[in-house]
């Protein structure tokens, strides 16, 4: 590819995956594949050269939070940590770990708490739920395996105050082998309760 040709792709690349940040940010879209889409539409591109990688949009929307969220950003995350400290003792019984942008950092108003839990059945987290009063939505989540399979998860949908939260319930042996970030490619981050209390003290 020619050097000219190469710098063009590249400046679109950051483009398009600054507008997917933007969309993302402003807007509350969630899934990459969709953010990107739109923000290359657009811009008008249609070259897939210039379609940037799920990790390069997640670069620009954490530079986009440090840049135009401020202490609303900071404060925002913080509460979001707080309440996911809270569903997780929810949980404790089935060893949650906190994942998703509320852990890395860049989360928005729009994100739900993602929490995975390890239970023998569904149904155990269910009783638990309905015994402490919590009204929950089922669903499943599609996550890609280390093996490169997918699979679909249960999970349950309640809130804690006005947040979201999402517990996808693998079997107790998916404690030990975490699903793929979409991210970054690589084993998803997890991170125990101690761990959350930590990033809370730091801040």
């Amino acid at each position: 590819m020619p050097k000219r040709t190469a710098n063009r792709a590249g400046e679109l690349r950051t483009r398009v995956a600054e507008e997917a940040a933007r969309i993302m940010r402003e807007q509350g879209v969630r899934d990459f594949l969709l953010a990107k889409r739109k923000a290359a539409d657009r811009l008008g591109v249609m070259d897939r050269n210039a379609l940037p990688a799920n990790q390069e949009i997640s670069a620009a929307l954490a530079a986009q939070q440090r840049l135009f969220g401020g202490t609303a950003h900071q404060d925002n995350l913080r509460t979001m940590r707080e309440v996911a400290l809270r569903a997780m003792g929810l949980l404790e019984h089935f060893s949650p770990r906190l994942v998703g942008p509320v852990l890395a950092g860049t989360a928005t108003p729009h994100s739900d708490i993602s929490l995975h839990v390890f239970a023998a059945t569904p149904e155990e987290v269910a009783f638990m739920l309905i015994e402490r009063g919590v009204r929950y939505r089922t669903g499943d989540r599609r996550v890609r395996l280390a093996n490169g399979e997918y699979a679909s998860y249960p999970s349950f949908e309640f809130e804690s105050g006005e947040v979201a939260v999402e517990a996808t319930v693998f079997p107790e042996r998916g404690l030990r082998e975490a699903p793929v970030c979409p991210v970054s490619g690589g084993p998803m981050r997890r991170a125990r309760r101690d761990e959350i209390e930590a990033l809370l003290d730091a801040s």
